[in-house]
């Protein structure tokens, strides 16, 4: 994890002295230009000057791409990439989401409650971001909690399989203070494949790929029953 956020800190810095670089020699391309048109004929410009200029910025410019492909190298080393995926590879794990699907009649989600409250709802929001169905739970003290939604809606009419969703948590003290409240959907299943996107290493749970970073359980699959 470690090291995926110092090859992500590392590429900012590419950047950014990419896009310096870009405005810097702009700006050197107009000066010379200008340069060019006002020079004395009597005493012209020391070309063997420009050259060196022209040269060293195509030397920074190299010494970029070096970087690129040294944070890249860093991004699938065995601290933290692909090698740290395939060690997945088999395994049943259990991912942070934006969404939950809902398969057997069955989603899940975690939510954070910054603080024990008074009254709380859970709502489960369709991919419109309609509400289908309101949950009020009887735990509502503070801290990290789970919530499994078995597919009803409200009015106790099954959804169907397949369907992604969100919830929606409002917790509210007895002064009707709103508490701070974090949810996020999870995902269990085993890991078929390891694959790089564009710098991030991520993992395939069935058809979903998700960032290694966001694997927060792994344990040995199931064994397969004849």
């Amino acid at each position: 994890m470690a090291v995926a956020a110092t090859s992500n800190a590392t590429l900012d810095k590419i950047n950014n002295s990419r896009n310096s670089l870009a405005n810097n020699e702009q700006t050197f391309l107009k000066l010379l230009t200008t340069q060019l048109k006002n020079q004395d004929p009597l005493a012209p410009t020391d070309t063997t000057q420009m050259t060196s200029q022209i040269t060293q910025m195509t030397g920074v410019e190299q010494q970029l791409v070096t970087n690129d492909l040294l944070a890249a190298l860093v991004g699938m080393s065995t601290g933290g990439g692909i090698s740290e995926g395939v060690n997945l590879m088999g395994k049943l794990v259990t991912a942070e989401v934006d969404k939950s699907t809902l398969k057997n009649k069955e989603a899940n989600w975690s939510y954070t409650q910054a603080r024990a409250a008074t009254a709380v709802k859970i709502e489960v929001l369709d991919k419109f971001g309609k509400t289908v169905a309101s949950i009020l739970p009887d735990d509502m003290s503070g801290g990290d909690h789970t919530f499994k939604w078995d597919g009803k809606s409200t009015a106790g009419v099954q959804q169907p399989e397949g369907g992604e969703y969100t919830i929606k948590v409002t917790a509210t003290d007895s002064q009707g203070t709103t508490i701070t409240t974090t949810a996020k959907g999870r995902l269990d299943g085993v890991v078929t494949k390891v694959t790089n996107d564009k710098g991030v290493n991520m993992v395939w749970i069935g058809d979903t790929k998700v960032p290694i970073d966001s694997v927060i359980g792994v344990t040995n699959a199931p064994a397969a029953t004849t």
